[in-house]
């Protein structure tokens, strides 16, 4: 089992800048690829980024791209999203997953085994 738990969301203004952390816990970090994910109410979640277990690959949805940044630091045990230039459609509650398959398209968003409880993001115009 892993442990997830995000941290970081709140209240910002279009333009501004946030930065989410997830540790984890429970097993060894550097097992898992990472991944964060957004929901907002009604509709499915959303794959946003996901970094590899060494972190030196990194993918990014392209409504994201250049804008946020995946990173992990392996001996923290924790994996942050840095967010520059909000939108108001980037508000959503975002998680944080954990993906032990080798062999699963973690970097398209699938095969995530594990997830946190997600932090709220709300960017306002």
């Amino acid at each position: 089992q892993v442990q997830l738990v995000e941290s970081g969301g709140g209240l910002v203004q279009a333009g501004g800048s946030l930065r989410l952390s997830c540790a984890a816990s429970g097993r060894t970090f550097s097992d898992y690829a990472m991944g964060w994910f957004r929901q907002t109410p009604g509709k499915e979640r959303e794959f946003v980024a996901a970094i590899s277990r060494g972190g030196s690959s990194t993918y990014h949805t392209d409504s994201v791209k250049g804008r946020f940044t995946i990173s992990r630091d392996n001996a923290k045990n924790t994996v942050y999203l840095q967010m520059n230039r909000l939108k108001p459609e980037d508000t959503a509650v975002y998680y944080c997953a954990a993906d032990g398959d080798y062999r699963s398209a973690y970097y398209v968003g699938v095969g995530y085994d594990y997830w946190g409880q997600g932090t709220q993001v709300t960017v306002s115009s």
